[in-house]
Formats: C-alpha cells, sequence, structure tokens
C-alpha cells in the first residue's frame, strides 16, 4: 500500500481553509474547476416513469430549483462542513433564513423567550408576526440566566438570541442558554452572524439551530443577499423542508454560486478584519471623546470570560459611543474618508452606521435606552483595508470632532 493510499482523504479530516475550497464541490461530465452555475427552474426526466420515481422519493434527483438545485446544494454542503452540521437549507437573505426558522416549528399557543438585543427586522418578526399567529413571546435581558430561567412556561417551545449582539457587542453564554432549552424541552435558535463560523460554533456549544445573514462576511464583497439556516438532518426533514419547499424562501443559483466563491476566502478575510478590529480599537481606547468603547477581543469587554469560552477570537465589529451625541457621531462619520457610510458589514471595505437613525431607529425610546443604544453610538465593520491608514483615518475625524 502506498503511503498516499494511508492517509485520509475525507473532507471530515481537512482543515477549514480547504473545506471553504472544496467542499461539496460536484463537476458535471465537462470537468469544471470552478462549481458549475446551474441556471434552471426545472429539470428533464429519462421517462415518465423517472419522473414518477422522483416525485416519490424513489430517486433522490432534482425536480424544481425552489427544492433544490445543484449549485445551491454545493453551497448548503459547504456550510455544513464549515458549521458541524447535518444539514442546511439557503435562503434569500438572512431574514428570510430568520423567519424561516422560527416559522417552520411554531404553531398557535407557542411561547419563545428571546433576547432584546436583537436587529430591528428580528424583533418585528418576534414581537409584531409571531403574535398575529397565535405566538406570544417574553423579551429577557440575554446576559441574565436568570431571566432565561424566569421566562420559561410550559408552552415554551424556542429560545433565540444573537451573539455578540447588534449593535452593542453584548456576548451571550450559548452553552447556558441551550442547557436551559434542553431541560425545558425547547429549542434554542442561535444567530451568528457577528461572530461568523470561523470564530463561534453554536452547535457544538448545544444550539439546535443556526441561522446567517450570508449576505454579510459569507459574501464579504457587497455582491449579493442570502442565508442559511443549517440544523439535524432530523429537524430539517420534519420541520422546515416542507415549509421551505411550499413557500418559496430559496436562495436563487447565481447567489449561491456567488457565495461558494465568498466562503474560498472567508477564513483569510475573517481573521484579517478581525486583527484589524483588534488594532482599531486598542487605537480607539483612552480617546477623551469617546465615553465608551466595545470590543469582544479586548479584556475590558463586560462579557470578557464567555468570549474566552465561546469564542476562537474578537470580532470584525466595533462599537464606540461619543460623548457629543448624534452632533458629535454624525460629524464624525462625515469626517472619514476611507471608512465609507452604510448599514451592511462584514465587507471587505470598512463600514460605519449610526444604530440610532439606521438600523435600530424604529424601537421606542425606552427600549433603545435599554440595551444601550445611545445617540452617540456607532457600529463599526472593519475590512481588509491597511489598519494604519484605517487608524488614521479614524484618529482624524476624532480628532476634527473634538476639537
Amino acid at each position: 500500500m502506498s503511503k498516499q493510499s494511508e492517509l485520509q482523504r475525507t473532507s471530515a479530516n481537512w482543515n477549514v481553509e480547504t473545506c471553504m475550497v472544496h467542499s461539496g464541490t460536484m463537476r458535471s461530465p465537462f470537468g469544471e474547476t470552478s462549481e458549475a452555475l446551474y441556471l434552471t427552474q426545472g429539470f428533464v426526466y429519462d421517462s415518465s416513469e423517472a419522473a414518477e420515481a422522483r416525485f416519490s422519493g424513489d430517486d433522490n434527483g432534482y425536480i424544481y430549483s425552489r427544492y433544490a438545485n445543484p449549485t445551491v446544494t454545493m453551497f448548503e454542503q459547504r456550510m455544513c462542513a464549515l458549521e458541524g452540521a447535518e444539514a442546511a437549507l439557503a435562503t434569500t437573505s438572512g431574514m428570510a433564513a430568520v423567519t424561516s426558522a422560527m416559522l417552520c416549528q411554531l404553531q398557535v399557543g407557542d411561547h419563545v423567550v428571546a433576547a432584546h438585543a436583537l436587529f430591528g427586522s428580528c424583533r418585528y418578526v418576534i414581537e409584531t408576526l409571531l403574535p398575529r399567529f397565535g405566538v406570544s413571546y417574553t423579551f429577557v435581558d440575554g446576559k441574565d440566566l436568570g431571566a432565561w430561567k424566569a421566562a420559561m412556561r410550559p408552552e415554551t417551545s424556542v429560545l433565540f438570541l444573537e451573539s455578540p449582539t447588534n449593535p452593542t457587542l453584548e456576548v451571550v453564554d450559548i452553552a447556558a442558554v441551550a442547557a436551559l432549552a434542553k431541560e425545558n424541552n425547547a429549542r434554542l435558535v442561535v444567530d451568528n452572524v457577528f461572530a461568523t463560523p470561523i470564530w463561534q460554533k453554536p452547535l457544538e456549544l448545544g444550539a439546535d439551530i443556526v441561522v446567517y445573514s450570508a449576505t454579510k462576511h459569507i459574501d464579504g464583497q457587497g455582491r449579493c443577499l442570502g442565508g442559511v439556516v443549517l440544523s439535524s438532518q432530523d429537524w430539517i426533514d420534519e420541520y422546515l423542508f416542507d415549509f421551505y419547499r411550499h413557500t418559496g424562501p430559496g436562495i436563487s443559483p447565481f447567489n449561491a454560486w456567488v457565495l461558494l466563491k465568498g466562503l474560498e476566502t472567508l477564513p483569510l478575510r475573517v481573521g484579517q478584519q478581525s486583527r484589524n478590529a483588534k488594532q482599531i480599537a486598542d487605537a480607539i481606547a483612552g480617546q477623551s471623546s469617546i465615553s465608551r468603547l466595545i470590543y469582544p477581543g479586548r479584556e475590558d469587554h463586560p462579557q470578557a470570560d464567555i468570549v474566552k469560552k465561546q469564542m476562537g477570537a474578537g470580532s470584525t465589529m466595533v462599537a464606540f459611543e461619543f460623548e457629543g451625541g448624534k452632533q458629535q457621531a454624525f460629524a464624525f462619520q462625515n469626517a472619514l474618508e476611507i471608512v465609507k457610510i452604510s448599514n451592511n458589514l462584514g465587507d471587505a471595505k470598512s463600514l460605519i452606521t449610526h444604530p440610532a437613525t439606521t438600523t435600530h431607529k424604529n424601537l421606542t425610546d425606552e427600549n433603545r435606552e435599554m440595551l444601550g443604544i445611545s445617540e452617540g453610538l456607532v457600529r463599526l465593520s472593519i475590512g481588509l483595508e491597511n489598519a494604519d491608514d484605517l487608524i488614521n483615518d479614524i484618529l482624524m475625524a476624532i480628532e476634527t470632532v473634538s476639537r
């Protein structure tokens, strides 16, 4: 037996960088290097009997791209390899992933417990959409395990959180909340966008379902929308697949192909962006006009102990607050040259937004205050530019508004 044949050559033994280049690839008879893009709605059968077998489930081939598509399958399988999940279904956007993951498993009379600190559209799903279908909810301080315990009811079936949170970068103890869910026969859904699957693995921490806006780091270059739901094969089969098949949140093959290309460089991009973010957070610390700095990779983060326990490194995100409120925050953003104003994140370009007037503007003043989203808070998504250039840009803008 040759030395090469003794080596284990399955994707289960590959490191993440190799998986993101090769996992899930299915080549056509042409032997293309890059994954094939199958822009088709439907598929042709060799015979009537073949069509019958396909629809009866005796043949596992493709039927219709709303259900499944070869390019989409490659993206889903590569995400499974990255996340350590048994199964996944890709969606048109991150919010399609969140909504599908929630609605597919809830029914009239169910109760949801969710962390207060959520993206505005996620809060809409919890507090506006679900009650229309007879599902009640309770918001809790995600950092307080006692609050999670107190909110549980016999009819509680789903717990939902994001960590780190948008935009204040709070970190929730996923393993502790997951254990609580299991004790109460409920399922935990985790939005893992800010940590990325490079730095945090919610399924390994006990979560049941993980959702992503693939629009963010997974694409990472401002090109397209996408989302994905990952879980066990049993949960996908029992709850999500029929919902997905009949309600139509499936991603387009073209977007799935773009996201496949994004995954090839995801470990490189997230690694460099996180290193840049740490340098920038350290450079901002101590600036007299900054009243609060939040970065999960620093020792002064309020949940630094949990960060060390469940994240491989800090985030690509930095949040900080100006003492001068909205006027100073706006002036700072307008003074930046390299960093661009945009509500997106996870891009190769550094982006900044003012959450109180953009992503979280629809919250009440009381809710924004409770969540720590002040008029002076800005959320910075760090890109791939040279860290020294970014630091100079940011410090010069701070100096401009501090005079």
